[in-house]
């Protein structure tokens, strides 16, 4: 199977320039094209026999999770930007959820920040574990370590310097972070929930 990239419908954002955009698009559409071509290496190193191919097979194959996660990953984040911002519905599942969890949504969204504000580069992510009905928030660092397995992704913000670099130094990564929740369209991540608590 040969992957496409995506192609995203996004507004203008407030506090992210068209260049930020440009340059990250860029680089999303690079983890499209690296799956493809893993892809098409691990089928032709498949074939070998002999002992450096299946050595350079088994290299392959453990980069694929970096190139495909990060794929991934860009997917659920600029998804989650387009038809322009809407709020978080007072009374709706997703809210009510995080209110009994947290506290407030308010709180969640303190701790949902203080994980993206953590030193280095990687990304905050609330998943849903559908089986304890109990939400995480977690670090994920090279897109494929600190992934929880098997866990729905309700929401996702890119924190590699990638993400907010053209518009900010590290130093005001704050900004960024107020950025996207300002673009955030929160019926995206209502429906990632909704579809995760069945």
């Amino acid at each position: 199977m040969t992957y496409q990239e995506q192609k995203f419908e996004l507004p203008a954002l407030t506090g992210i320039s068209p260049k930020q955009l440009e340059v990250h698009l860029k680089l999303y559409a690079g983890y499209v094209k690296h799956v493809n071509v893993l892809n098409a290496v691990i089928e032709a190193y498949k074939k070998t026999e002999d002992e450096g191919g299946k050595y350079a097979l088994s290299e392959v194959k453990r980069r694929l999770g970096f190139e495909f996660d990060g794929m991934r990953m860009h997917e659920h984040y600029f998804t989650q930007w387009e038809k322009g911002p809407s709020a978080l519905a007072e009374n709706g599942a997703l809210a009510l959820a995080l209110t009994r969890q947290y506290g407030s949504v308010d709180a969640f969204l303190a701790e949902f920040k203080a994980v993206g504000m953590m030193r280095g580069i990687g990304w905050a992510v609330l998943y849903f574990d559908p089986k304890a009905g109990q939400f995480h928030t977690a670090w994920v660092g090279d897109h494929e370590f600190g992934q929880l397995s098997g866990l729905p992704v309700i929401l996702v913000m890119d924190m590699w310097e990638h993400a907010f670099m053209v518009d900010y130094v590290p130093a005001d990564k704050s900004k960024y972070v107020e950025a996207f929740f300002v673009n955030l369209n929160w019926s995206v991540p209502e429906e990632r929930f909704a579809q995760a608590s069945k």
